[in-house]
């Protein structure tokens, strides 16, 4: 469904997720586009690179925010913690995995927010999932509704007469990783571009055996799409 043209903020990390969601947004004649990342001390920072590369492919103005939630630790992104692998799924789903990073999503989102009421931007894209795979308790559909209507009391633009609400859009919430390439394929997606990797070799190589490398994998496999990540080892 088109809508009408209006600015938009994609939450970015350089991902096979959050560039679906960009190509989406624009899908959706959402104009111009914000594309907003985060440096968070995290050990695959190779994500940024990514991040910039796709924003000028869509046009977007991109910022990276500098945080160290490396001062907290108790994740394996931000900690001296090893990146589980080669877990198969009924490993990956059994407990919330040492890959989540405590309150990210809520970190996020609040400079998004800061974000938008600076620029009056109403929508934000962010492509959290629920299905294939995701043990985080932020990328859920209560979560989201839960900081949408906190985000509606809590700012400026959306409290003030006759004001138009805020809105977070998680178009791939409720889809699997194979769907959502497919999705990206058919917007024209380029996914040698995007980078999933917890831990990639100084050189940017995906290792291939990390819980994210390997959905990734796995969603390519089904979607009957060739996989053009650049792995360490196949």
């Amino acid at each position: 469904m088109q809508c009408t043209v209006r600015p938009a903020i994609v939450l970015s990390s350089g991902g096979l997720d959050s560039t679906t969601c960009m190509a989406i947004a624009r899908d959706r004649d959402f104009r111009p586009l914000y594309s907003l990342s985060f440096d968070y001390g995290q050990r695959h920072r190779q994500e940024l690179v990514a991040a910039q590369r796709i924003a000028k492919l869509f046009g977007a103005e991109h910022r990276v925010i500098q945080i160290d939630l490396r001062q907290f630790g108790k994740s394996a992104l931000t900690d001296q913690i090893d990146v589980p692998k080669d877990r198969d799924e009924s490993q990956m789903s059994a407990a919330i995995p040492i890959t989540y990073v405590p309150a990210r999503n809520t970190i996020f989102l609040s400079y998004a927010l800061a974000w938008a009421e600076v620029l009056n931007v109403r929508d934000l894209f962010i492509g959290v999932n629920a299905v294939d795979y995701s043990g985080y308790p932020d990328c859920r559909p209560q979560f989201v509704a839960a900081f949408e209507a906190m985000a509606n009391l809590a700012t400026k633009m959306t409290v003030q007469p006759d004001s138009q609400p805020f809105k977070i859009h998680t178009p791939l919430i409720h889809v699997s990783k194979a769907q959502i390439i497919q999705r990206g394929v058919d917007l024209g997606v380029d996914y040698s571009m995007t980078h999933s990797c917890y831990d990639p070799t100084p050189e940017g190589l995906a290792c291939g055996h990390c819980d994210s490398c390997l959905l990734r994998k796995k969603g390519f496999a089904e979607a009957g799409v060739a996989d053009p990540t650049a792995y360490a080892q196949r």
